[in-house]
């Protein structure tokens, strides 16, 4: 049974680690509470989608689609920055004006791509198993992705933006742009959102305006998975964590779903396992409290 899920699961958990590595500089590195995410995932099937049905090239589709994501998740940062808007409400706001925003782009609730020419076109003449070829190439994209994020994460203005979420106050005092730099950091995250939302988009065959719902929930899962698996300490453990945890928050997925697991209480379910992970900690730190005052 775990080997016929496994293909559907490494799939699944290779395309949405981008999502995961986009919400884990957000939420991790910038410690900005983003729900923007939830709008900017469509928003990528949405432009690249649209753009395909239109005949432009799939690869400039997906270019285009990050370029949107960026901005997407730049008007947020500028929100709060700038209007001193709080940031959940930030997001929130984002993620309500980009359910509009998307609809309008694509003209209609969904776009069908079946018909159409995509990135994973030249693959459905070789003579393998079609999950093959995908899984090769979005374990090569997640790779590039992870390998580039932690090489900017380490220079001058990535550890800026580092410093930004660890210490605003501090960094500020440096002479850094903290505002620039959060408008930056959400815009880079949302670029990873929507370029996952678009390649997603074009593996199903179809974008639909409510395929990012729940979106920033399945991400914290795979982070806070990752995380309780490998500890981070460092950048490169904190994009390993995010990747790990969404290969095997979508194994987990895929497992409940063949036990039996209605797929309309997969939200529900997701939303518990989020829960019970952050109320460990806590349970823990109780019990441990409890202990100390016994031995007292």
């Amino acid at each position: 049974m775990i080997l016929s899920i496994l293909p559907i699961s490494l799939q699944q958990g290779l395309a949405y680690a981008l999502v995961a590595l986009g919400i884990a500089l957000a939420f991790r590195v910038l410690a900005f509470p983003d729900l923007t995410v939830d709008g900017s995932f469509p928003l990528g099937g949405a432009v690249a989608a649209r753009l395909i049905f239109e005949g432009v090239d799939p690869s400039l589709a997906v270019v285009a689609a990050v370029m949107a994501g960026f901005l997407a998740g730049a008007l947020t940062g500028l929100l709060n920055t700038r209007l001193k808007i709080n940031s959940l409400l930030a997001g929130i706001l984002m993620m309500t004006i980009l359910y509009s925003v998307n609809l309008r782009i694509m003209g209609r609730a969904n776009i069908q791509l079946l018909d159409r020419p995509t990135v994973f076109t030249f693959m459905e003449n070789m003579d393998v198993v079609r999950y093959v070829p995908v899984i090769t190439f979005f374990l090569l994209v997640t790779l590039v992705v992870k390998i580039l994020l932690d090489l900017f994460l380490h220079t001058e203005y990535g550890m800026a933006l580092r410093a930004t979420g660890n210490n605003e106050d501090m960094i500020r005092s440096l002479g850094v742009n903290t505002d620039n730099a959060t408008v930056f950091g959400l815009g880079l995250s949302n670029a990873l959102v929507a370029l996952s939302g678009a390649l997603i988009a074009q593996d199903q065959g179809f974008s639909d305006v409510g395929m990012g719902i729940g979106m920033i929930v399945a991400g914290l899962a795979s982070i806070i998975i990752g995380e309780a698996m490998l500890k981070p300490k460092t950048v490169f453990r904190l994009t390993l964590a995010a990747v790990i945890g969404s290969l095997l928050y979508r194994f987990i997925i895929s497992l409940g779903l063949r036990l039996g697991l209605a797929p309309t209480d997969l939200k529900m379910a997701t939303g518990f396992m989020v829960i019970i992970a952050l109320g460990i900690p806590a349970f823990k730190k109780s019990r441990e409290g409890k202990i100390h005052l016994r031995g007292v």
